[in-house]
């Protein structure tokens, strides 16, 4: 081998064995403490605390405010919804019942009203259903006419009139 060769490949091993004695990035540490001397940040102290004081209810006496009704008035409205037994479509909304179809027996028209749980109930006119005391009032081919006791914030009641429309099937 040459002199130069011996020369080159001894100086490329000793740069070598100084460059990996070094420590990594020393230059960025160097720069980054520099750069993050006197930015250190402020923290409030702690605010002082508030022994807790326990809010005693008292009110166990006054009118419900949930409970919609006039305050000072008697609950003899004349249009106040009668107590009897319920009918099995009262426990539904009417916006969750459809129309099904109609069926006749001896000329009188009766409804097929299917619930969210998929069974079908057969109505007839004088029949109650939906949560707002809904009685039926009449039956068409296509339309049930319902007629509905609703409160208002005040507490009286008044009539409301109402329908279900039959509902077409998809299934042509």
């Amino acid at each position: 081998m040459t002199k130069f060769f011996r020369t080159f490949l001894l100086f490329t091993s000793v740069s070598a064995l100084v460059a990996g004695c070094s420590e990594p990035h020393s230059d960025l540490r160097a720069w980054m403490e520099q750069q993050g001397r006197d930015q250190y940040g402020k923290i409030d102290p702690i605010p002082p605390f508030q022994a807790y004081e326990p809010f005693e209810y008292n009110a166990y006496d006054l009118q419900d405010p949930f409970f919609p009704r006039k305050v000072g008035r008697a609950t003899d409205d004349p249009k106040a919804p009668k107590p009897r037994p319920s009918q099995p479509l009262e426990a539904y909304p009417l916006e969750s019942l459809t129309m099904v179809g109609t069926l006749s027996k001896e000329g009188v028209i009766y409804a097929l009203i299917r619930v969210p749980n998929r069974e079908i109930y057969q109505v007839g006119v004088g029949n109650y259903m939906g949560q707002n005391y809904g009685k039926i009032i009449s039956i068409s081919e296509t339309e049930i006419q319902l007629n509905e006791l609703v409160q208002d914030g005040a507490g009286d009641w008044s009539d409301r009139a109402n329908s279900l429309r039959l509902v077409e099937s998809d299934s042509k």
